[in-house]
């Protein structure tokens, strides 16, 4: 018990804390999470992703073996979550929303903060990978999943790979693999929007709290934010030797494959206009009770 207070208190709460700061000072200085959102989502996001990946020396196979292996962990996930909605005899509709929530985790928001506090700062290139393969595989699947009744569209898919964060893979690689030098009139200012990112996506995620109002309870709530928060570590805690992935690599990827789900569903799900305010409300939620999930995968880390 002194050990999870102590994780608890040195690695959660300081992220709890500035999601707090934004759900109590958004809405008595009006800030509007679409645009804070706008400004991680195109600006913030791939400066830190040039930043980490232009600096992060992994190699070849060591990173295919990572993404290979959140990969399968996500798609596990995917696959409890239809089991179960259709073993409930879910509709369509819902079952997509099952699946959304668990293929798609807060890699980013939480994910990057919490392994820097419990890790080190060492660590961001590594979660910075793992959180860039479920981008890739979770937007894949959410358009999949959202459009199902409709046909697949291979072009909605496409847009997937115009996603900033993914765009800035392909420089950052570039001056990694050349082993440039950039200048510091380049590199000083992206370390500037590197470092705003993690605590401007903490704020988001409060401000977003703060303009959901009153959650919304429902066996269906429940069930899928606990597949999502328990199929992600079991199926990662099981599937991780497989994978011969050194300690540092592991652990990070046990974390992210166990976070709750990602804002980006809710989103998602009310452009498709697929039950948004179900998701929204479970993303909400699977986000607050992931304190206690979080804590108990960090103790027997």
């Amino acid at each position: 018990m002194p050990q999870l207070i102590t994780i608890f208190l040195n690695v959660l709460a300081p992220v709890f804390l500035l999601v707090l700061t934004g759900y109590l000072f958004g809405p008595r200085l009006q800030l509007e999470a679409r645009t804070l959102s706008r400004l991680a989502y195109f600006i913030l996001t791939p400066a830190f992703v040039f930043n980490v990946l232009s600096q992060t020396r992994i190699e070849l196979g060591l990173a295919g073996r990572m993404i290979g292996f959140i990969t399968l962990v996500y798609l596990g996930s995917v696959l409890v979550a239809f089991v179960v909605a259709r073993l409930l005899r879910r509709s369509q509709a819902m079952t997509s929303a099952y699946v959304m929530i668990a293929v798609f985790g807060n890699v980013g928001n939480f994910g990057l903060p919490i392994i820097q506090f419990a890790v080190g700062p060492n660590a961001l290139g590594v979660a910075t990978i793992y959180f860039l393969a479920n981008l890739v595989l979770a937007f894949v699947v959410c358009v999949a999943a959202a459009n199902v009744s409709r046909g697949f569209n291979l072009a909605m898919v496409g847009q997937v790979f115009r996603t900033p964060a993914l765009i800035a893979i392909v420089p950052a690689l570039l001056v990694n693999v050349s082993n440039i030098q950039l200048p510091p009139v380049v590199v000083r200012p992206l370390d500037l929007l590197s470092g705003a990112l993690i605590p401007i996506m903490l704020l988001i995620l409060g401000v977003q709290l703060a303009g959901a109002g009153r959650l919304r309870f429902s066996s269906d709530l429940f069930i899928s934010s606990a597949i999502r928060l328990i199929s992600g570590p079991v199926l990662a805690f099981t599937l991780i030797g497989w994978f011969a992935l050194p300690e540092l690599e592991a652990h990070v990827g046990i974390m992210q494959a166990s976070m709750p789900a990602a804002i980006l569903v809710s989103i998602i799900a009310l452009e498709n206009d697929l039950l948004p305010q179900f998701v929204t409300t479970t993303v909400l939620f699977s986000n607050l009770v992931s304190v206690l999930s979080l804590a108990v995968v960090l103790l027997l880390l």
